[in-house]
């Protein structure tokens, strides 16, 4: 009995320690950060991307639909084809809201362990006049058929 509570008591402290942090980031870190080899994924809908365009290298990954609803394990499967749990991503949407709860599940419950949110998202990136590109080329991370 005294065994087993011990185990119990050490695999806690081996899932806190497992879990990231997450790192609010402005849009200049963001840009270095993405410059260095860092993944970025836009979480945003498929007509906001249209819109106002994305981050050059991006991935379009949306998180929550139009009608604010998400599946955390079908968009973790779809994240994994693109960022493994061990490599450092950036999400970013329209304002840092949505991603806020998403960078939250990746850092502490996804296994991601260096996970950013890109504070003031796509509204801070074009207001300081940030290159953007339309997005059609970054949908290549989504498989044919399937909701990005």
């Amino acid at each position: 009995m005294i065994k087993q509570t011990i185990v119990s008591a050490l695999l806690c402290l081996v899932a806190l320690v497992a879990r990231a942090d997450v790192v609010t980031i402005d849009s200049a870190e963001l840009a270095r950060l993405s410059a260095s080899g860092a993944a970025v994924v836009d979480i945003r809908t498929a007509p906001e991307w249209k819109d106002t365009g994305v981050i050059p290298g991006s991935r379009l990954l949306t998180f929550f639909d139009e009608n604010g609803k998400s599946d955390p394990p079908a968009w973790l499967a779809q994240l994994k084809t693109v960022v493994k749990p061990d490599q450092p991503v950036i999400l970013i949407c329209r304002s840092g809201n949505r991603t806020r709860a998403a960078t939250q599940f990746l850092a502490q419950q996804a296994g991601y362990k260096t996970v950013y949110n890109a504070s003031g998202g796509m509204n801070a990136w074009k207001k300081e006049g940030r290159s953007v590109v339309p997005p059609g080329n970054a949908l290549a991370g989504c498989a044919a058929g399937a909701p990005c």
